[in-house]
């Protein structure tokens, strides 16, 4: 679908929910300012502290059904009662300026988004049960039914860690945005791309 702009750089970040995704993007853009967050759209209603166009796009349903319909998302998945999408548009544009781009979408979005664009995928697994356990029941004011619920999709995601090409355990949180700006970087000097880069370079070391 999109493999002309598989030379621009787009990084996939899954994993569940309570593994630290979303502080670990912040604080990689920070170390990394060159690279963008794609913002998802999603019908949940916003949390505390949430605000539109920074977290997520929050949509009505009717909206988002129709963002579909009209083919506006490069993937979508319903988790639980709401949706989530990234919205083609900004990617695709981001893509064309050659910036990099990193979305944080659940592992249905991943393999959409790896089989479109080829791209390198990271999952993000929390350090133990324990840990993933405190922090999917403590951010919630939640009944026992909701809780059950996420811990079960968050051993559903979990169950689909074989499908990414990194695997991250989010111990200590300095090491692991550590080590995703180590693949993030990493990925800068493959050789596809450095040829391009380094095209004047090479053409004066291989000619007399």
């Amino acid at each position: 679908m999109h493999n002309q702009h598989s030379m621009a750089s787009l990084f996939v970040i899954s994993g569940p929910s309570g593994a630290g995704k979303t502080s670990l993007v912040q604080a990689v853009l920070k170390v990394i300012p060159r690279l963008i967050l794609s913002i998802s759209t999603t019908t949940r209603p916003k949390r505390p502290g949430e605000q539109d166009g920074i977290n997520y796009h929050f949509v009505s349903e009717t909206v988002f059904q129709s963002m579909i319909d009209n083919q506006q998302f490069l993937e979508y998945a319903r988790v639980f009662d709401y949706y989530y999408g990234t919205p083609i548009k900004k990617v695709v544009e981001k893509l064309e300026q050659n910036k990099p781009i990193i979305l944080e979408i659940d592992w249905q979005g991943a393999q959409t988004i790896r089989e479109n664009f080829g791209c390198p995928s990271i999952f993000i697994l929390p350090p133990d049960k324990d840990t993933l356990h405190n922090r999917l029941i403590g951010r919630q004011q939640d009944k026992l039914d909701t809780i059950k619920q996420r811990l079960a999709q968050a051993k559903l995601e979990i169950s689909h860690y074989k499908d990414f090409d990194y695997l991250i355990v989010n111990q200590n949180f300095e090491t692991t945005i550590t080590q995703l700006c180590a693949i993030i970087n990493a990925n800068d000097l493959t050789c596809a791309r450095q040829s391009k880069q380094l095209a004047s370079l090479l053409n004066q070391l291989l000619n007399d």
